[in-house]
């Protein structure tokens, strides 16, 4: 019997988080890609790809899917800065879901730590 990949050894906590992630990164790219296509903001578009290339990431068991998590988290707390400033319940809906899936790659660090170490 063959060893289950690095990807699997991940547990389903984190392959349904990673799904998730998968499904909302395309969903939030089309939307922004007709956003760009009508001349709009490019911040949906391009975060859209990293939450689906994040979830990718996660689904093979990768750590740097939490990463790159971290880093379109951070872009959409500085967009949201820029698009509303200190009106904290402007704030509210631009940062509450994605601060929600933060959390959420954080209590992931255990099992992609382990996926990683068994990768060697």
């Amino acid at each position: 019997m063959n060893a289950p990949s690095p990807g699997q050894r991940v547990g389903w906590g984190v392959k349904l988080l990673g799904w998730t992630c998968v499904l909302f990164g395309l969903l939030l790219f089309s939307g922004g890609a007709w956003l760009i296509a009508l001349g709009g903001s490019w911040y949906y578009g391009l975060a859209g790809l990293g939450l689906f290339a994040s979830g990718v990431l996660l689904n093979r068991g990768r750590m740097t899917g939490l990463w790159l998590y971290l880093i379109v988290w951070g872009g959409t707390m500085a967009w949201a800065w820029w698009e509303s400033g200190s009106d904290w319940w402007a704030q509210v809906p631009r940062m509450l879901s994605p601060t929600i899936i933060l959390l959420l790659m954080l209590t992931c660090i255990p099992a992609l730590s382990r996926a990683e170490r068994a990768r060697g």
